[in-house]
C-alpha cells in the first residue's frame, strides 16, 4: 500500500514539474526541409520518399512519408513536419513521367534521376544505414545530391 501512494505522489510531482517547465521535456517531433540539388530542369515531379528505420526501405508503399515537388528548375525542396525522432533517410527522384515509381532499366538500374540522404557511393542496391541520419533537433535539413 505504501509502494502505491509513494509511487502516485512521484506522478504527481513529475507532472507538476513538467508542467511548470522544471524537467526536461519528451522529445517533440521534428520539421525536416529536404533539398534536391542538380536536378535536370523538366518535365514530371521530384518525389522525396522518407523511411523510417531499415524495414521496408526503397519500397516506396512501405515509407513513412512521400511528398512531391516540381522539377522545373534546378533544385527541389519539400517541407516534412512533425517527423517524431529517430533514424531516416530519404530516397529522392525525378519522377519525369509522373507514374510515381522509380522507373528501371533491366529491373536494377534508375532511368530516372535519383539520389539519397548522406549523399553515399553505392555499388549495387542502396542500403538504409550508409544513407540513414538522426532526427533529433527542432528542426534539421538535409540537402541530396540527384544522379541522372
Amino acid at each position: 500500500m505504501k509502494y502505491r501512494r509513494f509511487r502516485h505522489m512521484c506522478v504527481v510531482l513529475g507532472l507538476g514539474l513538467a508542467g511548470a517547465g522544471l524537467l526536461p521535456a519528451i522529445a517533440d517531433a521534428a520539421d525536416l526541409e529536404v533539398t534536391a540539388s542538380h536536378v535536370v530542369p523538366g518535365p514530371g515531379s521530384i518525389r522525396f520518399v522518407l523511411y523510417r528505420g531499415a524495414e521496408g526501405f526503397r519500397h516506396e508503399d512501405k515509407a513513412f512519408r512521400v511528398l512531391s515537388a516540381p522539377a522545373g528548375t534546378g533544385s527541389a525542396s519539400v517541407h516534412f513536419q512533425d517527423v517524431p525522432p529517430g533514424r531516416y533517410a530519404v530516397m529522392a527522384y525525378h519522377d519525369a513521367n509522373d507514374d510515381r515509381k522509380l522507373d528501371l532499366r533491366l529491373g536494377m538500374f534508375p532511368k530516372e534521376g535519383w539520389g539519397l540522404s548522406n549523399n553515399p557511393r553505392v555499388m549495387g542496391p542502396p542500403g538504409f544505414a550508409p544513407s540513414s541520419f538522426a532526427v533529433d533537433e527542432p528542426d534539421r535539413s538535409i540537402v541530396i545530391e540527384m544522379h541522372y
